[in-house]
């Protein structure tokens, strides 16, 4: 075996595919699921596949902080050293909701709770780890305003909420990435492409125009999640955002914005409990 790889958002889509690949490459794949049954399920047919597969499954719901805490521990007691975090898992509400936290649900869940896992993993991860964040081409289209994250009154639009939580995802990956300099880890994030799997009918009508050109089949959207995963040159490259193609790209000016990516941390090592 080639080390354990700890992803998230594994039961469909392009968590899905990317599961079965660092199977097949030999990890040892940790799925983070919320849905316990779809996680063995997913379990199921990859082991169909590749009978001498390592696949295991573990319970978390990135909404929920204390949930997310106990996904940590148990994979921390149970799994030594990580050589890949991948932080897959993505959704958006099309209506405000808040956490069981009280935080707005997509920001949660797309940001808080990969923010939250990471930290209490960090200390586990191999001297040449990589991590490896799902963002999205919608995060050029946020306009920031971290305030309405714990108001319930907010006004909500949630191609905003959704591109909020995204950019948090590119500034949370060029934050870690300073913070990590000088050692061997690799921190990169990605735009994925437009992905026609099962999230893609909710999705479509808010974010198609603004994304892509074409569709992509989740195969195809998988491909710059594991170059950054397997490919050999990637494990030099870090702090950068790459498009659906694997090619290194530009990402948005307010991501390159390091106050911002600090009051970023600030605030979300508050709102998650972590040291700052």
């Amino acid at each position: 075996m080639d080390g354990v790889a700890v992803i998230t958002g594994t039961t469909h889509g392009i968590g899905r595919v990317t599961s079965r690949e660092l199977a097949r490459a030999g990890r040892v794949v940790v799925m983070l699921c919320r849905d316990l049954d779809a996680g063995r399920a997913v379990r199921d047919e990859i082991l169909t596949q590749l009978p001498r597969a390592s696949v295991h499954l573990v319970h978390c719901d990135l909404a929920s902080l204390q949930s997310v805490r106990s996904s940590a521990a148990a994979v921390r007691s149970s799994y030594g050293s990580i050589d890949l975090l991948v932080n897959n898992a993505g959704m958006v509400s099309t209506r405000h909701r808040v956490s069981v936290d009280g935080f707005e649900l997509t920001f949660a869940t797309n940001h808080l709770g990969p923010f939250l896992l990471t930290a209490l993993l960090l200390d586990r991860l191999d001297k040449t780890a990589r991590v490896i964040n799902v963002a999205s081409r919608a995060h050029f289209r946020a306009h920031p305003d971290f305030d309405r994250v714990t108001n319930p009154r907010a006004p909500y639009n949630a191609m905003a909420a959704y591109a909020q939580s995204k950019l948090a995802n590119v500034l949370h990956t060029f934050a870690l990435a300073r913070r990590l300099a000088g050692t061997r880890i690799c921190v990169n994030c990605l735009h994925p492409g437009v992905v026609a799997s099962n999230l893609l009918p909710g999705w479509l009508r808010l974010i198609k125009p603004l994304l892509s050109r074409r569709i992509l089949d989740v195969e195809d959207g998988a491909r710059t999640t594991l170059h950054l995963a397997l490919a050999e040159g990637a494990g030099a490259v870090t702090g950068r955002y790459f498009d659906e193609r694997q090619r290194v790209a530009c990402a948005a000016k307010l991501a390159h914005d390091v106050r911002l990516q600090e009051t970023l941390w600030r605030k979300s090592s508050l709102w998650s409990g972590v040291a700052p």
